[in-house]
């Protein structure tokens, strides 16, 4: 078998040692013989770097390295300059450090050149380089630049941010002026943030991050899937003694299911390959960077249940953020916790179904909520999420009950919020958490029941109550009341669990009550 190549994104490592690499080059070269100037935003680990490196490749006329690729003998191999900035490889802790940073990378460039940069400025360094080597090769340079929008997230609750925004605004103006000199440009990161160059200037880039034609340009299709790592599949299969079938339901299941154009799914593929290569299902993407700074504001702003339901937006919130106040939608759909599921025109408009992607992300996210709002220790969350998932089983009303007590007793003071909506919110991370399909606000010609979730055998059908002072008691009746009266139950078969949950303050209760059909 090929070799998987986890730890390279680099285009020709993988080639020269025979790894395993997914074509991509017929997109690639649709893309650069039909424009000139292009941004691509995907979330973190999803192939970018590789892609830029691929351009690199390219445009370096490494005509070896693409044999038996689609690109091979259509594109017309030259060398052109290349100026390729990795802010991965840049320091940006600080202004200051960041322009100095920014200058020795350019004349580290410009060495490999035999080109000496007399200019102090990270900006003037930038231009006299572009100049340069368009004077010493005949050619115009190339602009290759990975995660282009690092130093800003990096910093976006910093006080630092506006410099830091004025910085590389002023960095990236250099490409406008130096336009006569480029041939090709290409940024990619994980936002499109208004108010920098990059989006006001360079003739308006191409953002292809939803065109149709470019939505297979990372990760991978089910095709690709199963044509490139055929052999792994087989082997995975029969180390975890599952059928083919029932392993590829499964991978799908964990990690496909991105997508940008509501149609074409997609698979993470640095979960997909670590899969492979661990022969595990685990939570491999979102185990790379703990999203602090998503779960802190999803906390300040109480808004638990856009991460946790379909949410439908317009288009007008993929046209760019303004980082000093990106909304949460926003941010969990380029961040990767959100991907469109859906597209439909109404009235000529195009509205857009966001959704939380695969079983990878969902777990993983609830997990952090959960500890988030609860302050729940890591090591007890599995243990937690047995002990529910065998009250609910049991009806174990009492051990039910136990259970409501420990969360809510974990939940700090600070980020109490007494309404009914937080408590739906808190209660419907828990249940997904303990793996039950949960879903809210589950309609009948009747209402809506707060919360229905289910497992073999089993459907739960639950209204939950809140008030500052009514009785606990009064609350479940109400509750229960409510569930028989608009007949929420009527469409599920099988075994249904009726389950009051009620709040009186901080006082949780529930009541457990086994439908009986007649």
């Amino acid at each position: 078998m090929q070799q998987l190549g986890l730890d390279t994104q680099s285009f020709e490592n993988l080639r020269n040692n025979e790894c395993v690499y997914v074509d991509k080059t017929e997109v690639i070269y649709r893309m650069i013989t039909g424009g000139r100037i292009y941004f691509l935003s995907r979330p973190r680990r999803f192939g970018k770097s590789l892609l830029v490196s691929t351009l690199e490749a390219i445009f370096k006329g490494k005509k070896d390295l693409f044999e038996g690729l689609y690109i091979y003998d259509k594109w017309k191999w030259e060398e052109y300059p290349i100026i390729k900035i990795d802010w991965a490889g840049i320091i940006h802790s600080t202004p200051e450090k960041m322009e100095d940073s920014l200058v020795l990378y350019l004349n580290e460039i410009a060495e490999d050149y035999q080109i000496i940069l007399e200019a102090k400025s990270a900006g003037d360094c930038f231009r006299k380089l572009i100049k340069a080597l368009h004077k010493k090769t005949g050619k115009k340079a190339v602009i290759l630049i990975d995660e282009y929008d690092k130093p800003i997230t990096a910093h976006l609750t910093d006080s630092c941010l506006e410099t830091i925004k004025t910085n590389v605004h002023d960095f990236y103006q250099v490409m406008k002026n130096s336009d006569e000199y480029l041939q090709f440009v290409f940024l990619t990161g994980v936002s499109k943030f208004s108010g920098l160059s990059i989006f006001s200037a360079l003739n308006n880039p191409q953002d292809i991050t939803l065109d149709r034609e470019y939505v297979t340009i990372c990760g991978y299709t089910q095709e690709e899937l199963e044509s490139n790592f055929s052999e792994y599949i087989d082997r995975a299969a029969e180390y975890l003694e599952m059928t083919r079938e029932d392993l590829l339901e499964q991978i799908r299941y964990w990690y496909n299911g991105y997508t940008w154009d509501g149609k074409t799914a997609i698979y993470n593929p640095f979960s997909t390959m670590n899969f492979f290569e661990n022969r595990r299902f685990n939570n491999y993407w979102f185990s790379t960077g703990t999203p602090t700074f998503l779960i802190d504001l999803i906390q300040r702003r109480n808004c638990a249940d856009i991460a946790l339901n379909p949410v439908v937006v317009d288009g007008k919130i993929f046209a760019g953020y303004d980082p000093a106040n990106i909304g949460e939608v926003s941010l969990l759909f380029q961040t990767g916790y959100l991907t469109i599921k859906k597209i439909e025109l109404i009235d000529g408009r195009a509205q857009y179904m966001l959704d939380i992607p695969n079983s990878e992300v969902s777990e993983s996210l609830l997990t952090y909520l959960v500890q988030a709002y609860g302050k729940y220790p890591d090591e007890q969350i599995a243990e937690l999420r047995r002990k529910i998932h065998r009250q609910i089983s049991d009806c174990d009303e009492p051990g039910f009950a136990r259970s409501l007590e420990m969360m809510i007793a974990t939940v700090p003071y600070d980020i109490h919020i007494p309404q009914e909506h937080y408590y739906d919110s808190l209660i419907l991370m828990w249940m997904r958490l303990t793996g039950f399909n949960t879903r809210a606000e589950e309609h009948n010609n009747l209402g809506s029941s707060d919360l229905v979730w289910e497992q073999p055998g089993l459907t739960v059908v639950a209204e939950i109550k809140y008030h500052a002072k009514k009785k606990i008691n009064t609350l479940l009746n109400e509750a229960l009341k409510q569930i028989h009266e608009r007949r929420y139950y009527n469409k599920y078969t099988g075994k249904v669990l009726l389950l009051g949950i009620a709040f009186s303050g901080k006082q949780p209760g529930c009541r457990m009550e086994v439908l009986k059909r007649t």
